[in-house]
């Protein structure tokens, strides 16, 4: 977590914040879906995470795929803004989550195996995907094999 954030939390405790996210929809040449087991809940889901204080949001979906997968992206596309979830945090912390989705496709960059954030990175068939973390991430999956793109919900 950002300074910016640790700034805010220790005004606000645990109070809800809007926050913003970005992440991106991965595919390799197969069709398959890149996602990653996290370490704060140890459940798959898209790789993604907070937009920084400066940042735009298609900066923080790329640092963050590097971040967390070691490959370096671009991004293709917008697929869609999720903005009405909410979330509490193991820590007591609360959240509305909005993130950016994007298409990324990887340019570069070696993906890892795991680091703090990531426990484990793997492609799958759509037809494998595990549980998603949460409802957010579902919906997107949803989202993505229904072909429904530009989605704001």
């Amino acid at each position: 977590m950002d300074s910016y954030i640790k700034n805010l939390r220790n005004k606000v405790g645990h109070d809800e914040l809007i926050l913003n996210y970005a992440g991106c929809i991965i595919l390799d040449d197969k069709n398959r879906l890149l996602l990653q087991k996290r370490s704060d809940c140890e459940k798959w889901g898209f790789l993604g995470g907070m937009v920084e204080l400066g940042e735009s949001v298609e900066e923080a979906a790329i640092r963050e795929i590097k971040e967390e997968s070691g490959l370096d992206v671009k991004i293709n596309s917008l697929f869609g803004v999720y903005s009405k979830y909410f979330e509490k945090y193991a820590n007591g912390d609360k959240v509305q989550a909005i993130v950016h989705v994007f298409k990324a496709q990887v340019v570069g960059g070696e993906l890892i195996s795991q680091n703090d954030e990531t426990l484990e990175l793997k492609y799958f068939e759509f037809i494998d995907v595990p549980p998603l973390f949460n409802k957010q991430h579902q919906d997107i999956f949803d989202d993505l094999i229904s072909n429904k793109e530009y989605t704001f919900r």
